[in-house]
């Protein structure tokens, strides 16, 4: 069985910044696609960022240049680091993961079109005005 930890979440003020950290452990330490993944209060959930198992990322165009997706093998930890914050970043963020690659769109590894099989619950993030 897989299991993904989240942490790293919190309130910051409008252009400060936070880093998440998502742990792997279980099946799912050996997953090869990662994401993170938001819910903000419409309860729509948005694809954040992805990376894939040779480190290839994207990123949504309302993140980019701004957030920075990076992982650590060895640590078998995800990191999602956040800077310039606004309040349409507050969201519950989420991260996911796969033991296969992410499926790939231009050579890039799609924000939407890949089912992950492990899921984490969610660290909080509040940006305050």
């Amino acid at each position: 069985q897989g299991q993904l930890v989240e942490s790293g979440g919190g309130t910051v003020q409008a252009g400060g910044s936070l880093k998440l950290s998502c742990e792997l452990s279980g099946n799912s330490a050996g997953s090869r696609c990662m994401a993170w993944f938001r819910q903000g209060p419409d309860n729509k959930r948005e694809a954040v960022a992805v990376i894939d198992g040779d480190g290839t990322t994207n990123y949504a165009d309302s993140v980019e240049g701004r957030f920075t997706i990076s992982k650590d093998n060895a640590k078998k930890t995800l990191y999602l680091e956040m800077n310039g914050l606004n309040s349409a970043d507050s969201a519950k963020y989420y991260c996911a993961s796969d033991k296969w690659g992410c499926t790939l769109i231009n050579g890039l590894p799609s924000l939407v079109q890949h089912d992950y099989t492990y899921w984490g619950q969610g660290t909080q993030v509040t940006v305050s005005s």
